[in-house]
């Protein structure tokens, strides 16, 4: 029986270099001893074996500097990475905005604040908001996150995607870039930054959650394109940006839903950019008008299968006001609207997204059933006030 001998690699190692030797040297003497008397007739098999152990054998390598260690960036995941690097992108951009109001009463006036965030849209002091962060605001002070504090001029509001822009008169400012709200895609990481109740440049991470939700403005009106994210916001997180790990701006955060958790919405980049180039142009958003109010019916199924209707709801007229494009084309109350111009109409939402600026002062033919017959009545659109 074969008896082997461990090797213990427990001693310095010059020691560990000589034992190994020895323990080589005896084996050979072993070797020649029974080579010699006969017992083997063949040289001992050549391997080329590694050893595997802690010593290093290689005396060039026991002179190398140790590894430093490494630094606090190395140590981060790549999510950490992704959140750290969009916060440093975005945060120098992101405003706290107070929008203070005086407000009359019986016993005099007096004033009440607000507040809200915001990010600076442009180098030269354009900021982009939320409307309800700044609506009927006497009042507006900008902070920046170097500390500056400005007085900020409303430069005009849109009520019906509950955004603004204000000015600040500050030049070279960092300025977040808009992104497109078009390409991300659901499950995809973002960030939110904002100043909720006061903690000045609050960080939160989160997922999109769903693309294409549609809000419903204060003004009743729908905005389409929203991303639903489960980034936490808070009461004053309202107007901050929502970016891409990049850093790239895809939404204005805008609304939660209290009762619920993880369920915030942000009015899409692409919207956004749309907004602000004609509030900063204008100082209002143009769209069409033709003065009805109405609400979403069912359609009678025979009605759909007689008029070939392409849609089972549309929109019943409750009244026109007087002397209005409606009025004066001779649209009447209980005028059952199912088209507007090429397009079905299946809701008062869908009557809200025909009436764009481009139908301003253009004849659109809108196509009615009134008391069992399907009528076209051409209507002549103005441009909606305020």
């Amino acid at each position: 029986m074969l008896l082997v001998r461990p090797v213990l690699f427990t001693d310095p190692v010059t020691s560990a270099n000589e034992e190994i030797a020895g323990e080589q040297k005896a084996w050979q003497d072993v070797w020649e001893t029974r080579r010699s008397t006969g017992l083997i007739e063949r040289e001992p098999m050549q391997t080329n074996l590694e050893y595997l152990s802690l010593v290093d054998h290689d005396p060039e390598g026991m002179n190398q500097a140790p590894t430093p260690p490494q630094s606090d960036r190395d140590l981060l995941d790549a999510y950490s990475r992704a959140v750290t690097g969009a916060a440093e992108t975005i945060s120098p951009a992101v405003v706290h905005v107070e929008a203070r109001q005086r407000v009359g009463g019986w016993k005099g006036e007096r004033v009440h604040e607000g507040s809200g965030s915001g990010f600076v849209y442009t180098p030269d002091g354009f900021i982009l908001t939320n409307n309800h962060v700044v609506h009927g605001a006497a009042e507006l002070r900008v902070m920046l996150t170097d500390g500056r504090e400005f007085e900020g001029q409303l430069v005009g509001n849109d009520p019906d995607t509950d955004l603004a822009v204000i000015r600040i008169p500050a030049m070279g400012l960092a300025a977040g870039a808009l992104g497109n709200s078009q390409r991300i895609r659901v499950g995809q990481l973002v960030v939110a930054v904002g100043h909720p109740y006061g903690f000045q440049t609050t960080v939160t991470a989160g997922v999109v959650s769903a693309l294409g939700r549609s809000l419903r403005s204060q003004s009743g009106r729908l905005i389409e394109n929203v991303i639903q994210t489960d980034a936490a916001l808070n009461p004053g997180n309202s107007g901050g940006p929502l970016v891409t790990s990049s850093g790239e701006v895809v939404g204005v955060n805008t609304a939660i839903i209290r009762s619920a958790q993880g369920l915030c919405f942000a009015i899409g980049s692409n919207t956004a950019r749309d907004v602000a180039m004609q509030l900063m142009k204008e100082g209002r958003v143009r769209r069409s008008y033709i003065g009805i109010s109405g609400q979403t019916i069912a359609l009678p199924r025979r009605f759909v299968v007689h008029f070939g209707l392409a849609r089972e709801t549309a929109v019943r007229i409750s009244s026109a006001e007087p002397h209005s494009p409606a009025a004066r084309a001779g649209l009447r109350e209980g005028d059952v609207i199912v088209g507007f111009g090429s397009q079905s109409v299946a809701g008062v939402d869908d009557l809200y997204r025909a009436l764009t600026w481009e139908r301003i002062s253009a004849v659109v033919s809108i196509t009615v059933i009134r008391r069992g017959d399907k009528l076209a009545v051409d209507v002549v659109p103005v441009e909606k006030a305020g």
